[in-house]
């Protein structure tokens, strides 16, 4: 595993890293939340190139910055797998497969926003994008449970309920999750 100080990596890596980065984004419809599990599949499962943990760790980061998590997602997995390079192979990857679509569907605007097929596969990739999403959030509740760590539980739990619930602005509960999770890591600390 290469780090963004010692990329060591060849050409072979940067054209699988495209390839593949191209090829889930190509086929991603819902966001980044949706990509995001299967940028874990292809670069920890499958080409062993992040460990699990590394990897919930980024994209957590991704998620609090600004922008498009996917790609800011793709951005942090790249330059932390091949530094400025993989950076700059991924975000070209996650990027031109939406911008090819965009650019084709807006020349042909009127019979894709009229056709019934494609507001049915809309709906069946909707669909598809749920059952991600709910993946993830169960993988990370499974890991939470097997690590017995209460305070990520509660901070899960009481973010799902004040949003869900009581309609809780979502910046507001990322900063204060943000904040109860400095002051629990603080408190954790030996002095």
């Amino acid at each position: 595993m290469a780090d963004g100080k010692n990329p060591g990596r060849g050409g072979h890596f940067y054209r699988a890293l495209f390839c593949s980065t191209f090829w889930i984004s190509a086929f991603t419809v819902g966001g980044g939340f949706v990509i995001i599990p299967l940028l874990k599949a292809k670069y920890v499962d499958e080409y062993g190139w992040l460990e699990d943990k590394e990897t919930l760790d980024l994209v957590a980061i991704a998620q609090s910055m600004p922008g498009v998590v996917a790609v800011n997602a793709a951005i942090l997995l790249g330059c932390r797998m091949a530094g400025i390079p993989g950076a700059l192979t991924a975000l070209a990857a996650t990027i031109l497969p939406p911008l090819i679509t965009l650019s084709v569907i807006a020349q042909a605007y009127e019979a894709f926003a009229s056709s019934p097929l494609v507001r049915l596969a809309l709906k069946g990739m909707q669909c598809g994008a749920t059952a991600l999403i709910i993946n993830v959030a169960v993988d990370l509740v499974r890991k939470q449970c097997a690590e017995k760590r209460a305070i990520p539980l509660v901070i899960l739990v009481g973010t799902f309920i004040a949003n869900f619930c009581f309609g809780v602005n979502l910046m507001i509960l990322i900063v204060i999750d943000a904040l109860v999770g400095l002051l629990c890591l603080r408190w954790a600390e030996p002095n």
